[in-house]
This record gives C-alpha cells, sequence and structure tokens, in this order.
C-alpha cells in the first residue's frame, strides 16, 4: 500500500488547512517496554527514521536483532538488512538469542536496491495492512549507487540517508539505521547524519557508576515526535537484555 506523504502543499500554505493523514497519529509499540520508554513511551510513529548508534561492543546488532523479532511479533512486517554480516552469521546470532518470529532478513549493500526490494515485499497482498519496519546494520557499509564501483565516501552515508527518508516519508515506513561510531564515542563519518533523522537512539557501556558498571545504557538523544523519555540500564546476557534501572527524563 503506497501512502503519499509527500504532498505538493504550496509554500504559504495556512497551517490550519493542512490535513495529517490518519496514518501518521497512531504509535507503533515495540512489545519491548525499555524500548517503548525510550522513544518517549507510546512506540513509534510511522514514518519516523531512527539513527541507532552505539560504542563498539555494546550490543547494537544484537539489540536490533531483538526489536525486529519484537516488532514481527506484534504485527509489523520487518526487513532486517545487513550489509557488515552474512546472513549465516545473524542467523547464528538468532538462533543464540532464541528468536522464533519470522522477520525477513536481506544482505543487499545498495540503498537503491534495497528500497526497490522492499516494495516488492509491500506490494504483496500479506503486508500491505501491516506497520513496515526496515531495519539496516550499518549506514556506513551502504552505498548509493553514485560510484560505480561501489567506492564508499564520507558524503555516500548523507545520499543514503537522504534516499532512506525521502522513501520513509512517501510511504510511511520505519527506517532504523545502525551508525558506527569510534571507540571515545565520536560519530563515524559526518555529523550532519544527526540532524538528518527524526530520532537518535544511542546505546553504551556504563563505566562511572560502580553499581552499574558494565551495564549497557539506552538513551534518547533527539526525537522530533515527542520527548526523550527515560535512560535505561540493561544486563546484556546469553538471549538479549535485561531492565535493571531507569531514570526519568526528570532524573528520577
Amino acid at each position: 500500500m503506497k501512502i503519499d506523504l509527500i504532498q505538493d502543499i504550496p509554500f504559504g500554505t495556512s497551517i490550519q488547512s493542512i490535513k495529517v493523514p490518519e496514518v501518521l497519529k497512531k504509535r507503533i509499540s515495540t512489545g519491548i517496554n525499555y524500548f517503548d520508554a525510550v522513544i518517549g513511551g507510546e512506540g513509534f510513529t510511522p514514518s519516523m527514521v531512527t539513527l541507532f548508534t552505539g560504542t563498539p561492543g555494546a550490543g547494537k546488532t544484537t539489540m536490533m536483532l531483538n526489536l525486529a523479532n519484537s516488532l514481527q511479533g506484534h504485527g509489523a512486517q520487518v526487513v532486517f538488512n545487513t550489509a557488515e554480516e552474512s546472513l549465516h552469521q545473524v542467523k547464528m546470532t538468532c538462533d543464540r538469542l532464541k528468536l522464533r518470529h519470522e522477520f525477513m532478513v536481506g544482505g543487499l549493500d545498495n540503498v537503491q536496491e534495497l528500497l526497490k526490494g522492499c516494495d516488492k515485499i509491500r506490494e504483496h497482498r500479506s503486508y500491505k495492512d501491516r506497520p513496515f519496519f526496515l531495519i539496516i546494520d550499518s549506514l556506513q557499509c551502504m552505498t548509493d549507487g553514485y560510484f560505480k564501483s561501489g567506492r564508499i565516501t564520507s558524503a555516500t552515508a548523507e545520499r543514503s540517508l537522504q534516499l532512506l527518508t525521502s522513501y520513509a516519508k512517501e510511504h510511511a515506513v520505519n527506517i532504523i539505521v545502525i551508525g558506527q561510531v569510534t571507540k571515545d564515542g565520536k560519530m563515524a563519518g559526518s555529523n550532519k547524519l544527526k540532524h538528518m533523522v527524526d530520532s537518535h537512539i544511542h546505546l553504551s557501556v556504563e563505566q562511572k557508576d560502580e553499581d552499574l558498571r558494565g551495564c549497557r545504557v539506552i538513551e534518547t538523544k533527539k526525537n522530533r515526535f515527542g520527548g526523550c523519555g527515560h535512560t535505561v540500564f540493561l544486563k546484556l546476557r546469553k538471549n538479549g537484555f535485561t531492565e535493571v534501572a531507569r531514570l526519568t527524563a526528570s532524573g528520577v
């Protein structure tokens, strides 16, 4: 089902004459309490583009696979595309985590080919009326077709993200892109990426608090569709994450 949300609204249109499509008013719960909490408490807004970053070894891929599995189990259609690992590696991780829902996977590294593949899935009658999520691991490994050689530059991620954002807004689908960061927590590539997305969620490893040292910390750095919610401390176990503590936006 194609939902055209990029409407030709003339410049100077009265704000009161613009009608917000009903599809944008419905929040989509992830089925994971701590994840819903950090994005405002109610889940994702359709057409939302999210940048998910994390320090090396924090468990970004593990968390995104858990999220894909939970979303699929709560009625969404999810595609997890990896340009970093083989699909056999992804399957072994899913088996270790005991993920049982039938989300889809792909191993494409070209954004335009990836979106064409998503079109084919979304056109299938079984998926037309379901929320659609595309999760990409990772943005810095994707090409946009600008260079025939497939060469990736610092501008490639920006162009790729722009293509993904346009697609999300046009079709009311949700896209989550994993972004690489350095060991000192700095974004790999251009900082412009943070400004292009609707939300930015970050996963790190707690080092300061002795009682929580080694715990994973998930928090929202940016959210255009609501508050930044909570900071949640998690234990990374063999079969995924377990919440151990939570701070509200007010620090309580």
